[in-house]
């Protein structure tokens, strides 16, 4: 290697050691861990620029056009072979590049949150008033895993390693739930294990699981008239509505304290003095098992005929889509675990616990800033809280480790404007930079250990048992907009 390269090499790797910790001074980095090093800090400008971008289209469910192309654009620009389209939704792609096993994955998501519009700042500030936000740091999701993604395939490309590295594309987790489709579609048919991480307020290999969710929409159809010269000739749709949210809300007192049901009612009724005719609302039951949700679910569909017989209106359920909670992978963890130790906490600067800081003021919060320490790896609880994500349903087709990064300051709202204001400025980029270090040395590990690869598969079959994994989709193409 000329000399210069070799001291630019080396000065990279000095300041990507530098922004995380004193203590990875202290431990010494592979060959090839000191590469995805190099490459990572090679690739930073880009993956911050193409984090922000996306941070700014601010796209929502199925609509991620401009986020799915700068994503793709710069995988095919750094010599991956990219298939677009796929599994019936535009904005869904595949990166490959490299041959032969073992076949590692990592996923990349990139959809916005609806009306939580947000600057780069620490108080509550639309940056476009009524417009979507990145309240669960999908932004810095999709940027970080190409980064590792690209961090593996330099190393394949120079001979270091064998076999074949995928990024996945994945649109549409916080409505849809793009994944399901994608699984469908076979797409982690010969993946060996899949990598994913997610934006957190702390650094965590994760060995916790999700919750199984389904997601549907009723409608009731009934007799439209005049609401005070003639109300006996009308049937009401609303009133099925409120009789059936109100059927759900006795029954919340009967269901296990691990079951979560909420809903949105759509459309009530459009005027006072109109019996509406029809109605809508949006509903969904969660549970921490997919078999404790299924009964539930069941449940609540004779609650809809119930109400319908009430209220003497006619009614229609249709399932848009369901997901499974996630197979843990300890095995896994144990793996991502000893990265994170390596690289040890992220440092921030003045300004950056002052910002997280003011977040928390602002929030409400006790204001303790930033929590980048390494989290020990946690037993598995049972009966975790927390959301859904449709890595679940990847989970029960491969297996899965993930990851948990800090990207905002500790106790912030998810899904707010405070999330959102983290993933436009450097807190949320210093995580993204570090998820994409750690994923590509916990990916070095599989492809430099056949063994570690065995042992992480094993695990998956061992608990995933008898279960025949079916897609909770109905029927045909995912509901991708037609205008």
């Amino acid at each position: 290697m000329p000399y210069l390269m070799k001291t630019k090499h080396l000065l990279l790797l000095s300041c990507f050691i530098l922004c995380f910790s004193i203590n990875a001074q202290k431990k010494k980095l592979s060959k090839n861990k000191a590469k995805i090093a190099v490459s990572v800090e090679n690739h930073k400008s880009n993956l911050i620029r193409i984090s922000d971008e996306i941070w700014t289209n601010a796209e929502t469910a199925f609509e991620e056009i401009k986020s799915s192309n700068l994503l793709a654009d710069y995988a095919e620009k750094n010599g991956f072979k990219v298939e677009r389209g796929v599994a019936g939704m535009p904005t869904a792609f595949v990166a490959t590049y490299g041959s032969g096993k073992p076949v590692i994955s990592v996923l990349g998501e990139f959809d916005a949150l609806p009306g939580i519009s947000q600057k780069a700042q620490p108080t509550k500030e639309a940056l476009e008033e009524g417009s979507a936000g990145h309240g669960c740091g999908h932004n810095l999701f999709g940027a970080g895993s190409l980064g590792a993604a690209i961090a593996i395939k330099e190393l394949i490309e120079q001979g270091k390693i064998k076999g074949t590295i995928k990024f996945l594309g994945t649109p549409s987790e916080e409505k849809y739930f793009g994944k399901i489709w994608m699984v469908r579609e076979g797409l982690w048919d010969d993946v060996d294990v899949n990598i994913s991480w997610h934006p957190a307020a702390e650094i965590k290999a994760d060995v916790q699981t999700s919750l199984a969710l389904v997601d549907y929409k009723i409608e009731f159809f009934g007799q439209a008239a005049h609401a005070s010269g003639d109300p006996w000739n009308g049937r009401s749709a609303s009133d099925a509505l409120e009789l059936y949210t109100t059927g759900i809300n006795y029954y919340r007192e009967h269901v296990k304290p691990t079951v979560r049901m909420h809903y949105h009612i759509q459309d009530g009724g459009q005027v006072v003095n109109v019996v509406p005719d029809y109605a809508r609302l949006w509903m969904r039951v969660r549970d921490t098992k997919r078999s404790g949700m299924m009964p539930i679910y069941e449940r609540t569909m004779e609650m809809v005929k119930g109400a319908a017989i009430m209220a003497n209106v006619d009614y229609k359920v249709s399932l848009i889509s369901g997901i499974y909670e996630v197979l843990v992978n300890r095995a896994g963890g144990e793996i991502m675990q000893k990265n994170l130790e390596l690289l040890g906490p992220i440092n921030y600067t003045n300004a950056e616990i002052t910002f997280g800081k003011k977040i928390q003021e602002v929030t409400g919060k006790e204001q303790v800033g930033m929590d980048s320490s390494i989290k020990p790896l946690k037993a598995t609880k049972e009966h975790p809280g927390g959301g859904s994500t449709d890595v679940g349903d990847v989970s029960w087709n491969v297996a899965n480790i993930n990851l948990g990064v800090t990207t905002a300051p500790k106790d912030t709202p998810w899904h707010s404007w405070a999330v959102v204001a983290c993933g436009g400025m450097s807190i949320g980029h210093k995580g993204m930079l570090y998820a994409s270090n750690a994923m590509a040395m916990t990916m070095l590990d599989l492809f430099e250990n056949p063994k570690l690869v065995t042992k992480v598969k094993a695990e998956y079959k061992k608990r995933k048992g008898n279960e025949v994994y079916k897609a909770i989709i109905p029927e045909g193409p995912p509901p991708v907009p037609t205008n």
